[in-house]
């Protein structure tokens, strides 16, 4: 009985270790300052970071449950990460005006920025399989 709590723990602090390390990298390469955006109310930064956020999880959830080994767990989460980092960067040369917007609150350009990493936690986490 101990072992599957052990296995649990394990995965799901470094799972967290993932997440947070997401953000970190997330947030340092935003043009903003979005957590102190979304400290004023800003619904647009929010959206952006939230949509990120449950971008990456989607494959960070399918790594858990798809992989044999924590290794390989947070091998194929690291990917995951990048391809959701590569694909904020490409977001980011082919809208350059994304910040400005968000800052200024613009939903649409959330809804874009964040369906955007919806679809490639999606297309990540559907590889993984």
């Amino acid at each position: 009985m101990i072992a599957p709590i052990t296995n649990f723990l394990l995965y799901l602090g470094s799972a967290l270790l993932l997440v947070g390390a997401f953000l970190g990298l997330y947030t340092l390469i935003l043009p903003m300052r979005e957590w102190e955006l979304i400290k004023q109310g800003n619904t647009a930064a929010a959206l952006v970071v939230g949509g990120a956020l449950v971008g990456f999880s989607l494959p960070l959830a399918e790594a858990i449950k798809r992989t044999d080994t924590l290794p390989q767990m947070i091998v194929w989460s690291a990917i995951a990460l990048v391809v959701q980092l590569l694909g904020f960067g490409v977001l980011r040369v082919l809208r350059k005006d994304a910040a400005a917007a968000i800052e200024k609150g613009d939903m649409a350009e959330a809804i874009i920025l964040a369906a955007t990493s919806l679809s490639l936690g999606l297309i990540s986490a559907a590889c993984l399989s």
